[in-house]
């Protein structure tokens, strides 16, 4: 069976959802509500939009990694007729299943490049960053659950809640970065990297880094990150 790299994570509720909000933010960017904060560490507007729409665009694509094989029981039947009597023989074999493990351009890649790149802007963030990475990645793990033939899936909004509720409460001028930071890294860390040792087990093809079940709270969490914006 062929394996695919490019595939849609979404439903289409959830992809109505997340275009009518991206529509929104980049909307405000653009006539000057938002962007002030990552403006310090040379991120303007327009750059914002691009790394939302690269964000939403790139979920699109994986890039594989490594296969990982497991084995798994099968059960077949088998009928044996003697005397006009059929009688059914359950019979177990074992077969060995290949998932891909890749990394998730929109859902992992982008939006890890763009938290080191805060960062090194804005090195005075970094221990507040790395609590509210610890913090999310707690939370996230703790509700994080592996679904046979999928992957690991995460609720959408609590991520970038965590992030923000943890970010406001530090005391620490910029919000934004860390909660972006802390939303980002968080979410990767506890739902996808703290159960890379169940992903064989799932079943599924492929099993991708900031890939389906991530990648909303981690798409989110840029959003909820820029939108602290409007409050603080």
């Amino acid at each position: 069976m062929n394996k695919k790299t490019i595939y849609c994570p979404h439903n289409f509720l959830i992809f109505a959802i997340l275009m009518l909000i991206l529509v929104f933010l980049i909307t405000l960017l653009f006539i000057g509500a938002l962007g002030t904060a990552f403006a310090k560490v040379g991120f303007n507007p327009t750059a914002i939009a691009l790394i939302l729409v690269a964000t939403f665009v790139g979920s699109y694509v994986n890039i594989p990694l490594l296969k990982l094989r497991s084995v798994i029981p099968v059960i077949e039947e088998e009928f044996v007729s003697f005397l006009g009597m059929v009688y059914r023989i359950p019979r177990v074999e074992y077969g060995e299943e290949t998932t891909i493990l890749a990394i998730n351009v929109g859902g992992a890649l982008v939006p890890t490049l763009v938290s080191f790149y805060l960062l090194w802007k804005l090195p005075s963030a970094t221990t507040y960053a790395v609590i509210g990475v610890a913090v999310v990645a707690l939370a996230t793990h703790f509700v994080a659950r592996p679904v046979k033939g999928v992957g690991i899936v995460t609720p959408a909004f609590l991520p970038p809640l965590v992030a923000a509720i943890t970010a406001y409460l530090l005391p620490f001028h910029a919000h934004q970065i860390v909660a972006y930071v802390a939303g980002v890294l968080g979410t990767l860390i506890g739902a996808d990297l703290l159960n890379l040792h169940v992903i064989s087990e799932l079943g599924a093809p492929v099993a991708s880094i900031g890939g389906a079940g991530t990648f909303d709270g981690v798409f989110l969490s840029g959003i909820v990150a820029v939108l602290l914006e409007l409050l603080l």
